[in-house]
């Protein structure tokens, strides 16, 4: 009540929302309770949200946690050790998918499609045949087979062929300097939006899809998710060998 007393006084008639799944969800009851023209923009590191390809701040995120992954390599090669590096994703691997295809990781652990310990330790017994020297495998939080320190200690009940160091990652992936494509995106996005407003619409999130601006229900944003990109996965596959 206190938003919509804050707008009225103000003489805002509309709304433009910049989140993750809680502040379209929020946009949306707003907009049912005070009948104010809504519209959203997709704002979250994790990627999750349905009706685009990209949000705002999944790029810097990614970007973070590869440079991190960069000088961790260093060590990895050098002493011949296997690293395992922790990114963000409780509940969605697109930061630790996207992480592990660009910097090199031998095998990534998502929530949405989890590789069971013994499948990892073949794949480091196989890799280690070929005389791989050095390994990362990029795990998300949200991994069902454990967190990094769990996977870490898993691998090593099996006598795991490396010696293991763990890496988490954290909330430092929330901060970081805006690439230029993503600034670009946050400009493309924020026109549409007011665009969309001038036009009537309402309820609404803008997004990208294809390269394409659209417009998706916020109800259906809020209920779906973006799945992983499965193509990526085998590329992963093939470029971790």
């Amino acid at each position: 009540m206190k938003a919509f007393e804050v707008l009225k006084k103000h003489e805002i008639d509309a709304l433009i929302v910049i989140g993750g799944d809680g502040s379209m969800s929020g946009a949306k009851i707003f907009q049912e309770e005070h009948n104010i023209p809504v519209i959203g923009i997709p704002g979250t590191i994790d990627n999750d949200i349905f009706g685009t390809d990209y949000t705002i701040g999944f790029d810097i995120a990614v970007n973070v946690a590869v440079d991190c992954i960069d000088k961790i390599r260093d060590t990895a090669s050098s002493h011949d050790r296997l690293f395992l590096v922790e990114v963000m994703g409780r509940d969605t691997g697109h930061i630790a998918l996207r992480t592990a295809l660009t910097s090199g990781a031998v095998a990534v652990l998502v929530p949405e499609g989890p590789m069971s310990i013994k499948e990892l330790h073949e794949h480091l017994a196989y890799l280690k045949s070929k005389n791989k020297s050095s390994n990362i495998i990029i795990v998300a939080e949200g991994n069902p087979t454990g967190n990094a320190f769990e996977v870490a200690a898993q691998l090593e009940a099996l006598h795991s062929f490396y010696e293991t160091r763990v890496s988490v990652i954290g909330h430092i992936q929330r901060g970081g300097t805006p690439s230029v494509a993503y600034r670009v995106l946050a400009a493309e996005l924020g026109t549409y939006a007011v665009v969309s407003l001038i036009e009537g619409a309402k309820g609404l999130m803008v997004g990208v899809i294809d390269r394409n601006m659209t417009r998706t229900p916020i109800e259906d944003a809020v209920n779906q998710r973006n799945g992983l990109n499965e193509e990526l996965f085998r590329i992963s596959d093939y470029l971790s060998v």
